[in-house]
């Protein structure tokens, strides 16, 4: 039986919870270096800035067909928040890109081969707000140290940092809307960590 969220049958106009996680369980970030060069192939195909490769050929951009939420790498797995405008395919077509450049770089690095990854990655589609705010929640919470964490977007919510390839607005407005503060927000949670793995759950089926 397929992994449950592992058929890629996307919606435009739609959130989506992304996730992978490496071989077994297997580190896929070992060092600064290997976060950094995830999250710059994040960059280079989300940024509206037109970039190339190094042999000088453009890379194209997905700035106008996806929006990047949020976002949490941890040491052996990745939390990705999209928002897929009209193509269809824009995940799966950034996906294929992102994780096959990652693991050409990581297998060149470490002298390994195979695949990094774990099977195909997952996708949990997000239907209402309750549950998209829920999410941003679980992944942010991922790092026990979450606060300071360096490898996810929560200071993009905090105004501490910005970039043009992520863009946390439409749910930072939800929590202005509702007058909820989002590291509040969080932490208030905290306490209640553990029930934050029903969406691990409901997400792998595992």
């Amino acid at each position: 039986m397929p992994t449950r969220n592992s058929r890629k049958e996307y919606v435009p106009e739609t959130y989506y919870h992304v996730y992978s996680r490496g071989v077994n369980k297997q580190a896929t970030f070992c060092d600064e270096q290997d976060y950094a060069v995830f999250l710059g192939y994040l960059r280079r195909y989300l940024s509206p800035t037109s970039a190339r490769k190094t042999n000088g050929q453009s890379v194209r951009s997905f700035s106008d067909e996806l929006d990047l939420i949020c976002y949490c790498l941890m040491p052996n797995h990745v939390h990705l928040l999209f928002y897929q405008r009209e193509n269809e395919r824009a995940i799966a077509e950034l996906m294929q890109r992102i994780f096959t450049s990652y693991s050409m770089y990581f297998n060149k690095k470490y002298s390994r081969v195979g695949p990094l990854f774990q099977g195909r990655y997952l996708a949990s589609r997000i239907n209402d707000d309750a549950y998209l705010l829920h999410i941003s929640r679980y992944i942010h919470l991922n790092s026990r140290k979450w606060r300071t964490y360096e490898y996810s977007s929560l200071r993009y919510f905090t105004d501490a940092a910005k970039a043009d390839w992520v863009k946390p607005h439409e749910l930072i407005d939800i929590f202005r809307e509702q007058h909820i503060d989002y590291l509040n927000f969080l932490a208030d949670y905290e306490s209640r960590r553990d029930e934050l793995d029903t969406i691990k759950f409901d997400l792998t089926n595992e």
